[in-house]
């Protein structure tokens, strides 16, 4: 038996090494399956060169962008408030000072003057009534209140005493319109700077077109100017859906997009940003479902000591917050991604052979006669089938 294995095992191993096997093709001529098969492969190929490579760029190799951003606020509003005239400037009206991405513009306000640590009755706005002094826990604190509650109950205006700063502030009434409403007017100058480390590239917002000459004439528009670097704040507040007089009372969040999808095969001149605008919670509409979202204010206060007293003014803050983000992308050809796109659009075309053997093999009217053509069945010798029991 031994002597037998040998030959046998010299010629498996040399039909291993030394003969090559490839797939038996079987020409068909049924024109239900090669319409079906070439409508598929066009298909197919449609998907590659239109949705692969010219809308999704698929021989792009792809990098994100690093970005930094510089901002300055300019304008002035004048008040009069009680006979009292002051001149605002960017100084006062934006928070924080200097030039982050992330910033309020101030546009209304409810100032409390002379506040001091004193005792005081709660504001009367029907959040903290009381009729008795067991109403008011001595020590205690209401969410809804101002200051820590001394146990007493203030008869004239039915509410605790609170020992807190004095007087409360009475946010009730909004002033209407705002306060600043020519802050419609302030400009604001974005200074962006992005990178893309892949491809060593790196591109500012101030593109070629814009020259010294330009910055100082222009103001954005998205059709006429759309890559000014300056925007009027009643422009951002309009673009972003919202309505520039309401916001302005209310207080608003506004985001800027500052998009970049760069194709580096072109020119770097072609390489621009897009300015995009939109409400950060709400998109303006004065509805239900949105009022829980709209408006935006916080509180900063002012002290100074008077006749040995320590004194603040109290200011609630109306103001449009604008978040500056910045989005950016870059594609450049490379052979990678280009095989692997090819490689997979190949494979894509399997897909066809499969539907076609399926309605060869199991749907036409001569499905036996094309089986017996495409496979082929044999029976292994005996003496092969004895020695491959034995082995």
């Amino acid at each position: 038996m031994t002597r037998r294995m040998k030959p046998q095992i010299k010629i498996i191993l040399s039909n291993f090494f030394f003969e090559y096997e490839t797939p038996r093709q079987v020409l068909v001529r049924n024109k239900k399956v090669a319409v079906a098969c070439r409508i598929i492969q066009m298909g197919v190929l449609a998907y590659i060169i239109g949705w692969v490579f010219m809308y999704e760029k698929g021989y792009h190799a792809i990098d994100t962008a690093i970005g930094s951003v510089f901002t300055k606020m300019k304008g002035v509003s004048l008040t009069n408030i009680s006979g009292e005239e002051r001149i605002w400037d960017a100084a006062d009206f934006v928070f924080p000072e200097q030039g982050a991405s992330s910033f309020v513009v101030m546009t209304n306000y409810i100032a409390t003057v002379g506040q001091q640590q004193d005792k005081c009755a709660e504001l009367p706005d029907g959040k903290n009534k009381c009729t008795t002094d067991k109403d008011c826990d001595k020590g205690k604190y209401k969410r809804t209140g101002n200051g820590q509650m001394t146990g007493r109950c203030i008869s004239n205006t039915s509410t605790c005493e609170i020992y807190s700063w004095c007087p409360v502030e009475d946010d009730r009434q909004i002033p209407d319109p705002a306060i600043l409403l020519t802050s419609e007017n302030y400009t604001l100058f974005i200074k962006n700077s992005i990178t893309f480390p892949h491809f060593n590239v790196v591109r500012s917002n101030l593109v070629e077109s814009v020259n010294q000459s330009y910055i100082n004439t222009c103001l954005y528009h998205p059709k006429t100017d759309p890559l000014c670097p300056i925007f009027r704040l009643r422009d951002i507040v309009e673009l972003s859906g919202f309505s520039f007089s309401e916001i302005a009372r209310l207080g608003g969040a506004i985001g800027l997009l500052i998009d970049w999808d760069c194709n580096l095969d072109l020119s770097i001149r072609h390489c621009e940003p897009k300015y995009e605008f939109y409400g950060l919670y709400g998109t303006g509409r004065n509805d239900k479902e949105e009022k829980p979202s709209l408006g935006y204010n916080f509180r900063y206060a002012k002290y100074y000591v008077e006749k040995g007293v320590e004194k603040r003014t109290l200011m609630k803050v109306f103001g449009v917050r604008i978040d500056i983000i910045v989005n950016g992308r870059a594609g450049k050809f490379d052979i990678i991604p280009t095989l692997t796109a090819i490689g997979s659009g190949v494979g894509i075309f399997g897909v066809a052979t499969v539907v076609c053997d399926l309605l060869l093999l199991h749907f036409v009217t001569k499905k036996d006669f094309y089986k017996n053509m495409k496979f082929k069945h044999t029976e292994i010798p005996e003496e092969v089938s004895v020695f491959l029991f034995c082995f």
